[in-house]
């Protein structure tokens, strides 16, 4: 019915519908009793108002909409996500932060087409290729596999831990392309010449490159990097002697920060979703999910002994209780069978200096692969430790060097300082880590 019927008896009226508009319907009110007179002026407040409304509604639903499909636009390759870290990363970087912004078709350029005679490798992350920039720099670009979020999150993760750190034994971030871009990529400096592990029992092994003194250096480099990361609190996550770069003067770089995660100093450990490589892994953090520094201390742990004997973290062809490295290590060490974890080549039998060194690494291995989280060593122990066997040096020469030292720090090198002697790893260890099963870190 229209509003134009309603005459002077009528007390009010009620909408017919939830708004009102210029022929908006209407009912008399007669609720009351009887019907008294209606000013017609109340019917197009009504209309009015209700109208409004209703554009107001539709506008902001349209700017909701857009805005909506703006975010969505911007995410790689059907990346759904509301506000995030990942978001936030990307627009520190376009606005100008440290790394460096390539666009698609300029990688692209530099890696023939992402041509598969230029994949250097395929990782948990992604496929590195070798490729060439028009300013004439040689590359390695990390290509992202499409449409896993996760992977997604990650990388944009490593690309603000790369960017702000400097350590000349970190690989060197030259920069990443936009998130906007249809893939995303890192880029890195190209290391010649392979990984410790091409070296030590993969491609590249034939080539004896890696003598003692040469494995010594890279595990002090490697040392030396990881200790510089738990000194900024971050945790690497994936030590692993694939990990481990060489250049051409056999140099360390330590790479792939894609499962790096930074921890508050307030907190002791990150609980998170086990992550890592079979044969590497903490037991530990297998069984708890909880992480910290000393979870890299054991995968170092396992790296030294591979320096040590030439053999991978995990070998399938080895006796059940032996597939894992760090087991065979530790029953060696404790069974005082050192000799029988040597690498030959490396001259343990014939050069006394050598059986020292490589008797004094052992043991720090040890120590590193102890079950007992406190049991095992700092990363910057570790690094001193190393050094002392590189020079030599005896506790009691350490001793004349200590004149300078605070009697707080004297008091913490006498009770955390790894006990070596020539002959430690000849006489039996009590091991906490001997309940270790080839499962548990396989499973990793």
């Amino acid at each position: 019915m229209g509003s134009s019927w309603i005459g002077k008896r009528c007390q009010g009226i009620v909408p017919s519908a939830w708004y009102g508009g210029p022929d908006a319907e209407f009912a008399c009110d007669c609720s009351g009793g009887k019907c008294g007179e209606f000013r017609k002026f109340k019917t197009r407040i009504c209309g009015v108002a209700g109208g409004g409304l209703l554009v107001v509604s539709v506008c902001f639903f349209f700017v909701w909409r857009k805005h909506k499909r703006r975010k969505q636009a911007r995410a790689p390759n059907g990346c759904m996500r509301s506000e995030s870290s990942m978001q936030s990363y990307s627009k520190d970087l376009e606005l100008g932060g440290s790394p460096h912004i390539f666009t698609y078709e300029e990688l692209e350029e530099a890696t023939d087409g992402f041509n598969d005679s230029r994949e250097l490798g395929d990782g948990g992350f992604g496929t590195v290729y070798k490729g060439k920039l028009r300013d004439g720099r040689v590359v390695a670009v990390k290509r992202l596999y499409k449409n896993n979020y996760k992977r997604v999150e990650q990388f944009i993760n490593e690309v603000d831990i790369l960017s702000r750190l400097l350590h000349q034994n970190l690989v060197i971030l030259y920069g990443c392309t936009s998130r906007s871009s249809r893939d995303l990529m890192l880029v890195y400096e190209f290391i010649p010449n392979g990984t410790v592990a091409d070296h030590v029992h993969g491609s590249r092994a034939s080539e004896r490159g890696l003598t003692w003194p040469r494995r010594m250096s890279i595990a002090i480099e490697t040392a030396e990097a990881l200790a510089y990361l738990h000194a900024v609190e971050i945790i690497h996550r994936d030590v692993k002697t694939n990990n481990i770069l060489l250049d051409n003067s056999f140099h360390v770089k330590v790479a792939d920060f894609g499962l790096s995660r930074l921890y508050p100093p307030e907190v002791t450990h990150v609980s998170t979703v086990p992550q890592g490589t079979p044969g590497y892994v903490d037991p530990v953090y297998h069984q708890c999910y909880k992480l910290t520094e000393k979870s890299d201390v054991y995968s170092f742990g396992v790296v030294l002994v591979e320096l040590v004997s030439s053999k991978p973290a995990v070998d399938m062809g080895r006796s059940h209780s032996e597939i894992n490295l760090a087991n065979m290590a530790l029953n060696r060490i404790q069974n005082h069978e050192v000799g029988q974890l040597v690498d030959p080549e490396l001259g343990y039998e014939t050069d006394g200096e050598t059986k020292r060194s490589i008797d004094l690494v052992a043991e720090l291995a040890f120590r590193c692969l102890q079950l007992e989280r406190d049991s095992r060593p700092s990363m910057k122990e570790v690094v001193e430790a190393l050094n002392r066997i590189r020079n030599g040096d005896s506790l009691e020469n350490n001793k004349t060097d200590r004149s300078s030292s605070s009697p707080k720090e004297d008091a913490r090198l006498l009770t955390s300082s790894i006990q070596y002697s020539p002959d430690s790893v000849i006489h039996r260890f009590h091991s906490q880590s001997t309940t270790h099963s080839a499962a548990s870190n396989a499973s990793g």
